[in-house]
């Protein structure tokens, strides 16, 4: 039953929702409730001896039109038509009991059906038929009263209008679910055009670390092809292996932009996150090479192997960007060391490299001077701190991130005192 499906408030999380069992007993009172109702418009044809054919014509119609399941509802029974039809229909036979001077008791039934049908109208209708539609029940409700007075001869006037506040109320109530409907899908279009961004900006990350390499090795290789041809093998095996990371970085990156699942048969090293601290030895490994500056990993014991999923991918990301600002600005650098430490409740991450801050790179290989404000804005992101700058000894750059675990963040907020 569409009227109670679920509008789940922006922001909150996702046990505050209605639960199952929850949804299922509100359907399904809903439902008895319209059944009773029909009943009772039957009942009462039934003990004043007026005709049963109108009850017996609008009361199906109505029914299925408002409780047909969505799972088994035909492609041609769309919104506007299950709306309007059952209206036309109690419209068209209000005006012929009106012209017949034939009158019809009016229960709750029919009343609550095209109240039903009215919320529908004016929350699920296309925007171009949700007004038609809307006006169609809506003339359909007030035209109820003219149906009870036909043929009464008690009855000299009727006010037309004397079901207009709940007509207005439903419509009412069907603009506001309508609203928080059109924000939901804003809410989440937004959030998935975001995250595709960031899947971008990480599949350029992933790749330029990659191509940046490659640009080194290639130059070193021109430089040694009539000196030491004897080092060329050492160095295109390396080109080879940061050619195939960067298209399976793009591989991966793409395949979640466009929402399309990778093959079965891809190995499971494919499918794996790269961004995590388990890759960071194969990265600091294969950044330096057998060609390029000596690269070490110091990783303290008592960095746990369980932090959370976007402080390891946050650590990885600071590492990833640290070595390649190295490769682009510091290419006499003969030593580069990344360290990782953590207090119990935050996670030091620390480059340090003794580059002078030389380059042989052409301009177009030093990048836009963007992957730095990235990075700020993803560490800042997760309330820990990104300082970059030179070493205390003036022998080479520095890179510190400090990213709080999710330990230490809820330590912080209860210093703070509870949240409101």
């Amino acid at each position: 039953m569409e009227l109670l499906k679920p509008v789940r408030a922006l922001g909150a999380p996702r046990g505050t929702e209605p639960d199952a069992r929850r949804q299922v007993i509100l359907r399904v009172l809903g439902i008895v409730l319209l059944l009773l109702a029909a009943g009772v418009d039957l009942l009462m044809a039934g003990v004043d001896g007026k005709p049963l054919w109108p009850q017996l014509v609008v009361l199906p119609i109505g029914l299925a039109a408002v409780l047909w399941p969505a799972a088994v509802r035909p492609a041609w029974l769309t919104t506007p038509v299950r709306t309007a039809v059952p209206a036309v229909l109690s419209g068209a036979l209000t005006a012929a009991l009106l012209l017949s001077g034939r009158g019809s008791e009016l229960g709750p039934g029919e009343l609550a059906i095209l109240l039903c049908l009215l919320l529908i109208a004016v929350r699920d209708c296309p925007a171009p038929w949700a007004a038609v539609c809307g006006v169609v029940v809506g003339a359909a409700v007030l035209a109820l009263p003219y149906r009870e007075a036909a043929g009464h001869p008690y009855v000299t006037s009727v006010n037309p209008f004397q079901y207009l506040l709940p007509a207005g109320a439903v419509a009412g109530l069907g603009g506001y679910l309508r609203t928080l409907d059109h924000r939901r899908r804003v809410a989440v279009t937004e959030t998935q055009r975001t995250e595709r961004l960031a899947m971008a900006a990480d599949l350029h990350d992933f790749v330029a670390h990659h191509v940046t390499g490659i640009l080194v090795q290639t130059q070193l290789a021109q430089l040694l092809a009539t000196t030491e041809p004897e080092r060329l093998g050492g160095i295109l095996k390396d080109v080879e292996r940061s050619a195939v990371e960067a298209l399976a970085s793009m591989r991966r990156t793409v395949g979640l932009l466009r929402e399309v699942p990778e093959s079965a048969e891809a190995g499971s090293d494919d499918r794996r996150p790269g961004g995590d601290l388990a890759a960071l030895p194969a990265l600091v490994a294969g950044f330096g090479g057998p060609v390029g500056p000596r690269a070490e990993l110091r990783r303290d014991p008592s960095v746990p192997d369980d932090l959370p999923h976007e402080v390891q991918a946050a650590a990885y990301r600071v590492v990833q960007e640290a070595l390649t600002n190295v490769r682009r600005h510091a290419a006499d650098a003969t030593e580069v060391t990344v360290g990782l430490a953590y207090d119990g409740r935050v996670l030091e991450v620390t480059v340090r490299d003794d580059g002078r801050g030389s380059t042989r790179l052409p301009k177009a290989a030093r990048g836009g001077g963007f992957g730095l404000v990235g990075l700020t804005e993803r560490v800042t992101a997760l309330g820990g701190k990104l300082r970059t700058g030179s070493r205390f000894d003036r022998r080479g750059w520095e890179v510190m991130a400090t990213l709080p675990t999710e330990r230490g963040r809820r330590d912080r907020l209860g210093a703070l005192g509870p949240t409101p």
